[in-house]
């Protein structure tokens, strides 16, 4: 059973950076996409970023390009996404989730993700 473990979340400034981890367990990224997504109190949730299995290939929405970075460390099984110039607007519950894939394209559709992590609280105030 895939298990992914984030950590990073906090609370900052606006102008700030946070940079948030996902840890995938038992299998390797090799396989595995690892995409960010986020849910702001009463709104739907929404894709971030994901960075795909093969290649570790990355893809953004248009809100995050240029300020956040997804990357991953295969030795240590890890994903990252960094996040600079941090907006009031960025407030949200980050989830990174996973869906095995052997393609160097990831998708930012949420149905395509089988496994989710609990998420992680990031809180930027004006």
């Amino acid at each position: 059973q895939v298990q992914l473990v984030e950590s990073g979340g906090g609370l900052v400034h606006a102008g700030g950076s946070l940079r948030l981890s996902c840890t995938l367990s038992k299998f390797t990224l090799d396989y595995y996409v690892i995409g960010w997504f986020r849910q702001a109190p009463g709104k739907e949730r929404e894709a971030v970023s994901c960075i795909s299995a093969a290649e570790g290939n990355p893809k953004y929405v248009d809100s995050v390009k240029s300020r956040f970075t997804i990357s991953r460390d295969i030795s240590r099984n890890t994903a990252y996404l960094q996040m600079n110039d941090l907006k009031p607007e960025d407030t949200a519950v980050y989830y990174c989730a996973s869906y095995w894939s052997f393609l160097s394209e990831c998708r930012l559709d949420a149905k395509e993700y089988g496994y989710w992590g609990p998420g992680s609280q990031v809180t930027v105030s004006s």
